[in-house]
């Protein structure tokens, strides 16, 4: 009997129903303790995978090592720059959210964000104009992953937004990871709106929150986003739906700074009050040093740790650091939540963004325990938070260092998602989330849970159970 079963059987006595869910109903009905466990044995047909990466002499060193780099990130805010200049994007060429993609595929957020973006860049006058041209194939689409960066929803990104640059120097050479500026939510372009509202306040960011941003970082020096992160998480955030507390421990370090930027006194009050009137501004920073710190487990033979999960809106897919480049995709899932005004399900498109990268580094859903008041946005009670976290220990490598949750003793975060270990134990991500109305331009609708495709990660087995052999 192991620790956790004999914890669990000493309180009182107990019958633990392992994946039987009638026989626990029974069992209560008759006043019996009982104790359920939702598990599944692996579907047939990926045994044998589980056998050959499991027994491959490589497969634990390998996990060890990626892990280990990850954890071993130290992600610092180091400029804040034009995408053209940092990313080299040319007219013409747009990044997404999420797996590639092309315009047939595409669903109504990201239509609209490329839409909207086509509008910014001034290659189309209009937004039917816009539509035909890319119908027409004249943009160029590729994945942020694909240029080491991430955009949160859409995630579309043009060469004139303004991107932070994320430095890591602790895995033996600087690495470094973009992404674009917080716009707040509602009308917003990530979650496909494209209205004259939205393109203005595109342009102000360009002309005026960037430069700002960018001499203010220049002059304080690096960030420390590490250190951001977990102050934040003791103060209530999870980092991927909640940052409100990470965004003021911003402010409060580059608030002199930026009131040194040397632009006019009413830009500098505009800028400030828009990054401290947004508390999801930091997410982007904090999708950024997810990224970088990821990026640091890529590329180690045999290791089945998962280094990317994003998804474009049609499609959800994973990197595992093993198998290179290579996507493993499946149809992204409708987040089952809390819906904005009178929208409902039917509104809801399917789950997209590239802010899965929280969860792969150990945030967001998989530090639900540390934001109880995550709840009142995503759904669900206190105790459904403090499960999630639990529950992701099951399917993750390490529990990190330096991310602590007061609450559960300051235990770090579940960190490094294994797939051997999603398929042997049938136990899935969960992924906290905003919500895109389907209809391109509608905006942002609500907020809640999904969770990814199981095939994607029977897919990834498949794949290094290949190379194992």
């Amino acid at each position: 009997m192991n620790g956790r079963l004999g914890g669990l059987l000493g309180r009182e006595p107990r019958v633990v129903a392992v994946g039987a869910p009638a026989l626990a109903e029974a069992l209560e009905q008759q006043a019996v303790a009982v104790q359920p466990v939702d598990w599944r044995p692996p579907p047939a047909e990926a045994v044998d995978a589980l056998n050959a990466v499991l027994g491959d002499p490589r497969h634990a060193t390998a996990n060890a090592t990626a892990v280990g780099r990850m954890l071993a990130a130290r992600p610092r805010l180091v400029d804040v720059r034009p995408a053209g200049e940092v990313l080299g994007l040319e007219p013409g060429l747009f990044l997404h959210a999420g797996p590639p993609l092309e315009w047939d595929r595409a669903s109504g957020p990201m239509r609209g964000a490329l839409i909207g973006a086509m509008l910014l860049e001034g290659l189309a006058a209009s937004p039917e104009e816009a539509e035909r041209s890319l119908a027409a194939g004249t943009a160029r689409l590729d994945s942020c992953h694909h240029h080491a960066a991430v955009g949160p929803m859409a995630g579309v990104v043009s060469p004139s937004m303004w991107m932070f640059v994320i430095e890591d120097t602790e895995n033996g050479a600087a690495r470094r990871s973009y992404c674009s500026l917080n716009e707040g939510l509602g009308k917003v372009l990530r979650y496909g709106a494209y209205g004259p509202e939205v393109i203005e306040r595109l342009r102000w960011m360009g002309a005026v929150l960037g430069p700002v941003l960018r001499d203010a970082v220049r002059r304080h020096g690096p960030v420390d986003l590490t250190a951001i992160t977990a102050q934040a998480l003791q103060m209530g955030d999870e980092l991927h739906n909640r940052n409100r507390a990470a965004t003021s421990l911003l402010v409060r370090e580059l608030a002199g700074d930026i009131v040194l930027a040397g632009a006019p006194p009413d830009r500098l009050a505009e800028v400030l009050r828009f990054v401290h009137g947004n508390d999801h501004f930091y997410l982007n920073l904090a999708m950024a040093a997810a990224k970088v710190s990821a990026d640091a487990a890529r590329g180690v033979p045999g290791s089945s740790l998962v280094v990317a999960m994003a998804r474009n809106g049609t499609d959800f897919g994973i990197q595992v650091s093993g198998t290179g480049d290579r996507w493993f995709t499946g149809p992204a899932g409708t987040p089952d939540g809390l819906y904005l005004g009178s929208y409902g399900p039917a509104d809801a498109n399917p789950d997209i963004g590239d802010s899965t990268i929280m969860e792969t580094a150990g945030l967001g859903g998989f530090a639900m325990a540390a934001a109880p008041a995550i709840v009142r946005f995503v759904g669900g009670e206190v105790p459904d938070a403090l499960a999630a976290t639990r529950r992701m220990r099951e399917i993750t490598l390490a529990e990190h260092p330096v991310f602590q949750v007061p609450i559960l003793s300051f235990r770090g975060t579940p960190t490094g998602v294994d797939v051997t270990r999603v398929v042997r134990t049938g136990i899935l991500p969960v992924i906290n989330t905003g919500m895109a109305g389907r209809v391109a331009g509608t905006g942002q609708v609500g907020a809640g849970l999904v969770e990814p495709p199981a095939q994607v990660f029977t897919a990834a087995l498949h794949a290094l159970a290949t190379q194992a052999r």
